[in-house]
Order: C-alpha cells, then sequence, then structure tokens
C-alpha cells in the first residue's frame, strides 16, 4: 500500500503581497462565497525550490531548469575550435535528437524551460569533445537524458519534456494553493518617492518626485502538501538516505521560507505557527473544507488562529470517524507551546524506512 505524508501549516502574514497578478494585485480566492488572499502553488514551490534550507538538505542533488543550459555546451565546442555558428548547430543535433526541445534559430537557447538533474548536465557537458570532432550518434538512444535523473527537485516536483515523454517523472508532491482561513479585503497603499536634492532646495516646490499605490493583504493562510513517500523514493531510485534528507529540507523550507514577492516592501517573512503532519495509507484529504465559512473573530479578544486550529482538528477527527481513516499524526503549536519542527521532520521522514526497498 503506499504510503502518503500529508501536511496541514497555519502561518500568519502582516502585511503582505507576496503573489500578485498581471496588475500586481494580490492574488485572491472565492471560497465560500468570500474572499480570501491567495498564494499560488508555483509560488510557493519555487520559494522552497530555491531556498537555502533545501540547497543544503538536497546538497549537489538538484536540478537546474532553465532555456539556457545549451549554452555551456556550445561555449564548450567553441573552445574545441568551433565558430559560434558550427556549435550551435552541433549543440542542436544533440539537443533535438534527445527530445529536449528546439533550440531558436541562431541561438543556444530552447523554445521551453528543461528541467535537468545535475547527473544529466554532466553527461550534457561530456559530449563536447565527440561532438567538436563530428562524431554521430544513434538517435534511437539518448546522450543526456536519465530516467531517474538524481535531483531531489526533479523527483518532489517532476517535470514534463514535450517531445520526448519516456523521460517525463510524476510528482511525488502536490502543493496546493495556500489560502486564508477569513475573509479579506486587499488594501491600497498610497506611497510617495522624496527628491532629495529638490526637498534641500528652498526654492523647489515641496511636490514629491514620485507618487504610487500599490496593493496588500494581511492574514492566517492554511496550506495543505501532500507527498507519496513511495512514489518519492522511487524517482530517487530507492535512496533512502537522500529521500529522507530531501523530505526532512521540504518540511523544514514549507514551515520557515516565505515567498519572495515585495519582501523589500513589506519584509512579510514568517514561520508556521502551526503544523500538522500525518503519515498513513489512507487516501489523502485536504482539511481545506474546515474553513468553507470562513473564520470570524467575534469580540476583541477572539483568535482568529486559536479558532482556526480548533477547526482543522475538529475536521480531521470528523473526517476520522465518518471515513474510518487510520493516519498517525504529530502536532507543532507555537501559540500552544507544544510540539516541535524537528518531531514534525521526524515523523515525515521516519514513513521512507517503513518502505520496502
Amino acid at each position: 500500500m503506499t504510503t502518503f505524508i500529508q501536511l496541514h501549516l497555519l502561518t500568519a502574514y502582516p502585511a503582505a503581497n507576496l503573489n500578485r497578478d498581471d496588475t500586481g494585485s494580490p492574488k485572491t480566492l472565492k471560497f465560500g462565497g468570500a474572499e480570501r488572499l491567495r498564494v499560488s502553488s508555483q509560488s510557493l514551490k519555487r520559494a522552497i525550490r530555491t531556498s537555502d534550507i533545501f540547497a543544503d538538505g538536497a546538497g549537489a542533488n538538484i536540478g537546474t531548469r532553465s532555456q539556457t543550459f545549451a549554452r555551456a555546451l556550445v561555449t564548450a565546442l567553441q573552445r574545441c575550435g568551433l565558430d559560434e555558428k558550427q556549435a550551435i548547430e552541433r549543440a542542436r543535433s544533440v539537443v533535438e535528437a534527445d527530445g529536449l526541445g528546439k533550440l531558436k534559430k541562431d541561438t543556444a537557447e530552447t523554445e521551453q524551460l528543461v528541467h535537468l538533474g545535475p547527473d544529466e548536465l554532466e553527461r550534457l557537458a561530456q559530449l563536447a569533445g565527440a561532438l567538436a570532432e563530428g562524431t554521430s550518434f544513434d538517435k534511437k538512444s539518448t546522450l543526456a537524458l536519465l530516467e531517474k535523473p538524481k535531483a531531489v527537485d526533479i523527483a518532489m516536483f517532476g517535470r514534463m519534456l514535450a517531445d520526448n515523454p519516456g523521460f517525463n517523472v510524476e510528482a511525488a508532491v502536490q502543493v496546493a494553493h495556500a489560502f486564508t482561513t477569513h475573509r479579506v479585503t486587499v488594501e491600497d497603499d498610497y506611497y510617495t518617492a522624496v527628491d532629495d536634492l529638490k526637498s534641500a532646495d528652498s526654492t523647489a516646490d515641496r511636490g514629491a518626485g514620485f507618487i504610487g499605490i500599490q496593493e496588500y493583504g494581511a492574514g492566517l493562510f492554511y496550506l495543505y502538501i501532500c507527498i507519496d513517500a513511495d512514489l518519492l523514493l522511487g524517482n530517487l531510485s530507492g535512496d533512502k538516505a537522500l529521500t529522507k534528507a530531501a523530505l526532512a529540507a521540504f518540511t523544514e523550507a514549507a514551515a520557515k521560507v516565505s515567498p519572495r514577492g515585495k519582501q523589500n516592501s513589506f519584509a512579510s517573512r514568517a514561520r508556521a505557527s502551526y503544523v500538522m503532519a500525518e503519515v498513513g495509507s489512507a487516501v489523502p484529504r485536504t482539511l481545506a473544507a474546515a474553513f468553507l465559512k470562513p473564520v470570524t473573530a467575534n469580540g476583541a479578544d477572539a483568535d482568529i488562529a486559536a479558532l482556526s486550529i480548533t477547526r482543522l482538528e475538529n475536521l480531521r477527527e470528523q473526517f476520522e470517524k465518518a471515513y474510518g481513516d487510520v493516519t498517525a499524526r504529530v502536532v507543532m503549536n507555537v501559540g500552544a507551546g507544544t510540539g516541535t519542527l524537528a518531531e514534525i521532520i521526524a515523523h515525515a521522514t521516519g514513513a521512507v524506512d517503513a518502505i520496502a526497498a
């Protein structure tokens, strides 16, 4: 049976614009008939994937996603004596034969983003010498691609190669869009920028050098994450040590790392106030329905966080009673002073030990 690790996090953000739409406004969501602030799954995953915490935990086992990975191959070929045009054409023969995509005309950039593991990038780099000598390759076998690259970010978040679907990797980690447990109204921040030289000139007008408006919001966000531990272990070729290190780094980053949107304007860095980690073979489920009715703080002493935690834990118990699900859980509640992140991580990574190699 498949082992699932489910994480439920509540994180309070003050004034922030972590993830904005094409107009610069914070992303929102209508849920239960009420408007909430939202942070997209893509924004959350990128914040985790590019964090120092994730990098430290994964070590060298992190992939690179880019349109420009072929530039290194072109540079290496130029060092071997080929001119730029020749180098690009030789690189094109590998990139397109391997199904990595198509190079744009007269450039070393692919038309799409391609996610390659460090071992695949190394294989690609090693082709330079052979390509410089004009060696031809059997197009039936891939030159750089591996079915299971040793890259924890690819193993977790997957990859899609439209031109070579046989080397797609199914994501082992599903990250929901985070949203506020309560109703939120997006607000405007009117600001001015002062011209220092003009303000020092007593004869100049007193007007600002620039005026503008930026939107923001604040609230307590619920985030749900589901990890297929068996698939993650399989994507990493059964390497339990690496799988546990990746899980530990991911879980720590999920609790500590904030998206980077407008951080210089708002310094809205926050850590999760509450984390519940569940491990079991029951069909996974989000607890978002706990907030279908927006949490409302009635009275000066009402605590949105405490009310949200109560809603979350009550729904979990009700689901367990109704469906008979059995999941072992560990909770960290900062406000109540119970549990630690170390215990959450140990619970999540311990699931890997029980999986048959």
